[in-house]
């Protein structure tokens, strides 16, 4: 192991083998933490070449159980975000996509810090569970196209145990590491075509389009290795998506869009995405086409009800769905009002994420408990004019002592000037 962090840190590549021997040992425990944090770290500033990182990717793939979804049908589709604030795209595009009869098997992550988690947005909803088993998941994407779970604790094992020590060790955002992350979890989930939502801004991991371009680059050449479809969109998070940030909150919004009244960000969003995954599934036959099939999926119904039949299918209280005013809610809330006039030039993700968390509507720890009630519904965005005293947001919480401290990091986020902003792009780039 000690050749192999010298050779690492003289930037010389790995074989495959040489890579397969740390991954083993890491696992198994033979070779201890503080060497592969002298690895990560090598890595971390000499960086991997395509072929090493495809490797790892395969490496952690193969480091447990993989979902072989061949009995299924058609086009198997995935999507994944890089995370962001607000970002409930998942639960709008898989039934939007299974309606059109793409089957979708995603498997979820929960939110850690100020990015949300789709499994926690979802266990807002009485009754649902998103623990399923490998037989459970296949047979529910056979008879509904769709299924949305937790990632199974036999999944790439050795990326949770890499990941776990990358987040102590400042090694988190490196390009190889996050796509190899990625998509060996992808990979193992059985899917033949994958759609990638890479946020950029303050918001998400990627601070730069070139960054994110990088990032693309990488996992569209680690798909095309292991003989997957990938498709990259490169998207804005300056600012949250849509107008809710909090679990219950961000299941009402996902409602509203999928019955053709959610806000246009969001909508946009969900339909260029979800018109990639139709490419993709073979669905149509290009993005034009895609787009009118979605809208009419909407327009019909059609989608929504899918939404139903996800939520029906893994246990959920549809009763809540139908009267979203049972979903859960909070005991306190406060109207935070601007104390400036102007337009809306700058609402920083980051700090909205993190005002969030303070209010209990995500994690500040592994262990924190969530509670699916809190969040920040957003009466203005960026563009708008706001006159002194109006209220810029509302603020959800149980606990009435967190309010001061969430108000301050609202305070940071707003910018405001005397020109109306220029408009800046939702979607930035598409990489294939």
């Amino acid at each position: 192991m000690i050749e192999l962090i010298i050779k690492k840190r003289n930037g010389i590549e790995l074989t495959k083998e040489e890579i397969t021997s740390i991954i083993d040992g890491f696992t198994s425990e033979s070779i201890p933490d503080y060497q592969i944090s002298a690895f990560l770290m090598a890595v971390y500033f000499k960086g991997m070449t395509r072929a090493e990182t495809a490797n790892l990717t395969d490496i952690m793939m193969r480091s447990g159980e993989l979902i072989d979804l061949s009995e299924i049908k058609g086009i198997k589709l995935d999507k994944h975000s890089t995370g962001g604030v607000g970002d409930k795209t998942t639960l709008i595009l898989a039934p939007l996509v299974a309606a059109a009869g793409v089957p979708v098997a995603k498997m979820s992550g929960r939110g850690l810090g100020h990015t949300g988690g789709t499994l926690d947005k979802m266990e807002a909803i009485k009754g649902l569970s998103i623990d399923l088993s490998r037989e459970e998941f296949i047979a529910q994407i056979k008879k509904t196209n769709i299924a949305v779970c937790g990632q199974n604790a036999n999944l790439v094992p050795a990326d949770k145990k890499l990941y776990a020590l990358r987040d102590v060790t400042g090694t988190v955002d490196h390009i190889s590491l996050i796509s190899s992350s990625i998509m060996s979890k992808k990979l193992a989930c059985g899917a033949d075509a994958i759609v990638i939502d890479i946020k950029v801004g303050h918001g998400a991991f990627m601070k730069t389009i070139e960054n994110a371009e990088k990032l693309a680059a990488t996992m569209i050449g680690i798909g095309e290795k292991m003989n997957r479809k990938v498709t990259a969109v490169i998207t804005s998070m300056n600012e949250p998506l849509g107008c809710t940030i909090g679990n219950a909150l961000e299941i009402k919004e996902v409602i509203e869009t999928l019955k053709g009244n959610g806000p246009e960000d969001l909508t946009k969003l969900c339909l260029e995405l979800g018109s990639h995954m139709l490419v993709l599934g073979e669905v149509s036959e290009n993005l034009i086409q895609a787009r009118k099939t979605l809208n009419n999926l909407i327009d019909s119904g059609a989608a929504y009800k899918k939404f139903e039949e996800l939520i029906s299918a893994q246990g959920g209280d549809l009763n809540v769905i139908k009267q979203p005013e049972l979903l859960p809610s909070t005991q306190f809330l406060e109207t935070y009002k601007s104390t400036n006039e102007g337009f809306i030039s700058e609402l920083n993700a980051l700090d909205i994420g993190l005002a969030s968390v303070k209010l209990g509507a995500g994690r500040e720890t592994k262990e924190s408990v969530i509670d699916h009630g809190a969040g920040i519904l957003l009466k203005k965005k960026i563009g708008d004019y706001v006159k002194k005293g109006e209220a810029l947001a509302i603020l959800y919480s149980n606990n009435p002592a967190s309010f001061t401290k969430a108000a301050e990091l609202m305070e940071l986020a707003y910018t405001f000037s005397q020109e109306k902003p220029l408009e800046k792009p939702l979607i930035l780039k598409t990489v294939h």
